[in-house]
């Protein structure tokens, strides 16, 4: 077998040219969207005020396996695209294991992360229809950033609302979004009326995703000519995000490389929805038989902690109901420095797949994040985002157990992004002020209380 090299590139006649549905080859579908006040299952029409029409059939479509990629988005993907899967020798050599391990790096764009695959999409979908701008929430900034980025390039405006505790902490990624010509509102804020009512409930907090999606949709739909986009959740994103997946795949055919273990950082589902999208396919189908493992923070443990049922996917409640493992969409987690994974919910095709028993999690602390994050850095030479940094832990447990055994298995997890806007995350590991914040059980009932009677 030929030597793997330290970096494997598709070409770009390799590339897909197509997005991949994971749904149509699922036993069980995600459970439908439903209407807040009738509790029916929504209809595109009822959808057309807050989504872009098209946007809006993906969300719905649960059998057409493949949708084509159109061809000015494949030629925006050109400039990033494909990303590097990385086979991570000093990491294997500085963890003594016989295990191998792979990453797929998200990170080769101006943006950092894996957001810019579906904000390019999202954008596209709302210029063709004519819109002027669009609105969305950024949590750590990597969504707001990269559809700003989108934004620019196809002449929309774009308003976001970023969580304000990350718009403190992260006043670089702010001015970025500022750069590519975004307006950037801290949220929950004085300029909705959900916001008011918040901040009247909620005085001084910190924010939550689920409070600036509550935002952003209001912006949306009380402005002509604009529609909101999510940068995770929901079906449509996951089926953009499928490219990581497919490239991944792709690489590892290209060297004969059968992994054992995926693992992939899980907030609301966009990364690890795409990263293992085909390799669920063929084990729903029999076809190979992976180990599927979801990272999340344990300050916010939807899966190992949640409840599987239907939620609002923001905390104001004017968005529909998704049934997802969820914490309550009340719940407002620790202004920790789990970022963009601090949301309330997760995907409703994850939460099914992983109801099915087909996908596994685990929940970390962040000191033992960013403790693997340091040791990463330290010997593969790139500074993680927090975000991925759950995966990264997760991968170098998983490696230290073959060093135990003598197994040598093939490990891969999705590098999301880079952390250069996380510094003030850094810093308080290395001056020993991060905690380990975990809810406790009355708290999560507390939450649990309020959720709508289904």
């Amino acid at each position: 077998m030929a030597t793997i090299p330290y970096k494997i590139y598709l070409t770009e006649e390799e590339m897909p040219r197509a997005w991949y549905n994971l749904r149509a080859d699922m036993k069980n579908k995600p459970a439908p969207l439903l209407n807040p006040g009738t509790h029916q299952p929504m209809k595109a029409e009822e959808l057309a005020p807050v989504f872009c029409e098209e946007l809006i059939r993906q969300e719905l479509d649960n059998d057409t396996p493949y949708f084509e990629i159109p061809e000015e988005v494949f030629n925006f993907y050109k400039m990033y695209r494909p990303s590097p899967l990385v086979r991570a020798y000093c990491l294997e050599e500085a963890l003594k294991t016989p295990a191998k391990i792979y990453y797929k790096f998200e990170g080769n764009n101006t943006s950092g992360s894996h957001k810019l695959n579906s904000a390019i999409a999202q954008a596209y979908y709302a210029k063709k229809q004519g819109l002027k701008g669009v609105t969305t929430e950024t949590g750590a900034g990597q969504w707001g950033t990269a559809l700003s980025m989108a934004c620019a390039y196809l002449g929309l405006d774009c308003k976001v609302f970023m969580v304000k505790v990350s718009y403190e902490q992260k006043p670089f990624r702010r001015e970025v979004m500022r750069t590519y010509g975004a307006s950037v509102t801290p949220s929950p804020s004085m300029t909705t009326e959900v916001g008011r009512k918040i901040l009247a409930a909620h005085p001084g907090t910190t924010g939550s995703l689920g409070c600036a999606i509550s935002e952003a949709v209001e912006a949306a739909v009380t402005s002509d000519g604009y529609r909101y986009v999510l940068g995770s959740v929901l079906n449509q994103v996951l089926l953009h995000q499928s490219v990581i997946g497919l490239e991944t795949e792709a690489a590892l055919k290209k060297y004969d490389i059968h992994p054992d273990i995926i693992i992939g950082c899980a907030g609301g589902g966009s990364n690890l929805g795409g990263l293992i999208s085909p390799f669920m396919r063929d084990k729903i189908k029999g076809i190979a038989d992976y180990r599927i493992v979801a990272v999340e923070p344990a300050s916010c443990p939807s899966f190992t902690r949640g409840k599987y049922a239907y939620d609002f996917c923001d905390t104001g409640m004017v968005c529909p109901l998704a049934k997802m493992y969820t914490l309550g969409s009340g719940f407002i987690p620790a202004p920790n420095h789990a970022g963009g994974l601090r949301y309330h919910g997760m995907s409703s095709i994850l939460s099914q797949l992983y109801d099915d028993g087909l996908l596994e999690a685990v929940a970390v602390p962040q000191t033992s994040v960013f403790e693997a994050a340091e040791r990463f850095a330290r010997v593969e030479g790139i500074l993680p985002a927090p975000e991925s940094s759950h995966a990264i832990k997760v991968a170098i447990d998983e490696a230290e157990k073959c060093r135990e055994t003598g197994e040598a298995k093939t490990i891969v997890f999705g590098l999301t992004g880079t952390g250069y806007f996380d510094m003030v995350a850094y810093e308080k590991y290395h001056d020993g002020k991060m905690d380990d914040y975990i809810p406790t059980d009355e708290e999560l009932e507390a939450s649990f209380s309020q959720l709508p009677r289904i």
